[in-house]
């Protein structure tokens, strides 16, 4: 069942433009233009774009922070901009450049405001923060004010925070920003167990490799259109990059080269002798184990792989075609 809904979404602003020594012009520039979402209950939703290509625009517009220039966007049944008040009670969110929690106040108190800003009762508030400090391992700071906080340890509170009143839903935009490793580890660990346990995710990120790790569906936006929207496993078949049969060969045998011509004609792919590694294109209606069985039958394999397409030559594949329509 679709939660998030937008239909025929548009956003536009004025900005001006100086003109000679005092004068100015105004310029509308188009965030959105004909957006139109369906976002299931339970999904995870990667969404991604150049800068400028308005992800942001529409995390604004979801959360009721902006309202739309045109169209309709109808989340929970609620309008966001509209319903502002009521609606908020049902989502969290976290802007990795903005901080939600009192600067000077220890981390805990941030979190007794945020309880009486949402009038929690404390049999409910309790357990779940118990919760939320064991699995965002935030003992070592609950009594330290924010400022003192290193930023993932601020990120790892700022996530608690948006979960306080337990919502259905949870905007994420570049959640991850500037964090180590390890952090960055325990946060991803940490979203993709809620997302395990009912809560539906909407995620923006420069970071593809968090895309990848934790999104279900993955929503490609260009100059405030979108131009693909699917499975993240499947990305790879919207684009002529191939998926690739890498073998490397014991030894470089002249009865082979033949063989490996051969594939290479059939196939397509390349040969480096020096490394004595065999790259081959896999056809779309052919499985890898299919390819592989041929390859070691006819040739002295020592190591064979698959490699498909990295999501970062995906993505600049999309963008390139796009621009070329546009053109």
């Amino acid at each position: 069942m679709s939660i998030i809904q937008t239909e025929n979404v548009s956003r536009s602003y004025t900005v001006y433009e100086r003109v000679g020594f005092m004068g100015k012009k105004a310029r509308t520039v188009h965030a959105l233009q004909g957006l139109n979402l369906e976002i299931e209950r339970g999904d995870f939703l990667g969404y991604i774009g150049p800068n400028g290509a308005g992800k942001s625009t529409t995390i604004k517009l979801l959360t009721g922070i902006l309202k739309p220039s045109g169209g309709k966007v109808s989340i929970l049944g609620y309008d966001p901009h509209r319903q502002r008040k009521a609606y908020v009670r049902k989502i969290g969110a976290v802007f990795g450049q903005k901080t939600q929690l009192w600067w000077d106040l220890p981390v805990c108190d941030s979190y007794e405001l945020l309880r009486g800003i949402h009038q929690i009762p404390k049999s409910t508030y309790l357990p779940h923060m118990e919760k939320l400090k064991e699995k965002l391992e935030l003992e070592e700071i609950w009594m330290q004010p924010v400022r003192q906080l290193s930023l993932g340890q601020r990120m790892r509170a700022e996530l608690a925070a948006a979960l306080v009143h337990q919502p259905e839903i949870l905007f994420l935009d570049e959640p991850t920003i500037g964090l180590d490793i390890v952090t960055k580890r325990k946060v991803k660990t940490f979203l993709k167990q809620l997302n395990d346990e009912g809560m539906t995710i909407v995620l923006t990120s420069h970071d593809l490799g968090d895309i990848e790790d934790l999104c279900r569906t993955l929503l490609i936006l260009d100059r405030g259109q979108v131009v693909y929207r699917g499975d993240v496993k499947s990305l790879n078949t919207v684009t002529s990059l191939p998926t690739l049969v890498v073998s490397r060969l014991s030894a470089s045998q002249p009865q082979a080269e033949s063989q490996l011509r051969g594939f290479i004609d059939q196939y397509g792919g390349e040969w480096d002798s020096d490394r004595l590694e065999l790259k081959i294109h896999l056809p779309q209606s052919m499985r890898p184990t299919e390819m592989m069985q041929m390859l070691l039958k006819d040739l002295p394999v020592e190591d064979i792989r698959v490699e498909e397409p990295d999501i970062e030559e995906i993505i600049h594949t999309i963008f390139l075609d796009q621009k070329q329509k546009v053109v």
